[in-house]
């Protein structure tokens, strides 16, 4: 179970884009609509919404915010139809990039991305073309100095399907999408509070970028972030800042 992780890394970088774009409770009011839209609004029986009720907590919006998304996507309000829309594609060196977005308009947003990408040193591929290189899975980061063998204990109790530990000390968990809140919730319970959780794409291999490669590759990826209909960007690049 021994590996290697960019958590840490990964962890700073995301905080900074999300003050940058100051448009955390934007993202997750589209997330929380959608999930009701799809799986109904009881955050009880859809882990979905229960996700990004946590996640809207954590990013302290309002209790009247989160009624109102999970009403609008419930159907009892009016408001914006959003749609889940994918794009794959390559930045510097052949790197492989997945830009989740949330629309009310395709046309928009796959002009943008697509611009995104020329204007910065990448290209947008075909579906699939690079979704193959990832793993759709949840993922709970925890801090170096967490015991490794009650976590791991716990987790696999609780249904993870793996541990991994990185170089500085952090750990990793991983699990099934349908499991994953079924596992936080147990490890929370056991007194493991998570520094990052989310269900991700996660890359079977990396790739380190470093000076000027590391600054293009930055910049096309800022450049997908900064999109408004952008919810989330996976690729299997690592900044060496």
């Amino acid at each position: 179970m021994a590996g290697h992780s960019k958590w840490a890394n990964i962890k700073h970088k995301k905080a900074a884009t999300d003050a940058k774009r100051g448009k955390v409770w934007t993202r997750l009011i589209k997330e929380i609509t959608v999930a009701a839209r799809m799986g109904g609004g009881d955050a009880d029986t859809n882990p979905r919404l229960r996700l990004a009720m946590d996640k809207a907590s954590d990013a302290n919006m309002p209790k009247d915010n989160v009624v109102r998304a999970t009403q609008r996507g419930a159907g009892n309000l009016d408001g914006a139809s959003y749609e889940e829309v994918r794009y794959e594609g390559y930045g510097i060196d052949g790197a492989a990039i997945i830009v989740d977005c949330m629309t009310d308009n395709r046309i928009r947003t796959v002009a943008e991305v697509r611009h995104a990408f020329s204007k910065f040193g990448g290209n947008m591929g075909t579906e699939g073309s690079v979704a193959f290189m990832f793993k759709h899975c949840g993922q709970l980061l925890y801090a170096p100095g967490t015991d490794e063998d009650k976590l791991m204990e716990a987790a696999l109790e609780a249904g993870a399907e793996d541990i991994i530990s990185d170089e500085e000390g952090g750990l990793e968990v991983l699990t099934a999408p349908l499991d994953f809140s079924v596992v936080k919730t147990a490890l929370e319970a056991a007194g493991f509070k998570a520094e990052m959780a989310e269900i991700i794409m996660k890359p079977a291999t990396e790739t380190v970028f470093e000076g000027e490669n590391a600054i293009k590759m930055q910049k096309l990826l800022d450049a997908l972030e900064n999109l408004d209909d952008v919810q989330e960007i996976f690729s299997n690049a690592i900044i060496d800042a």
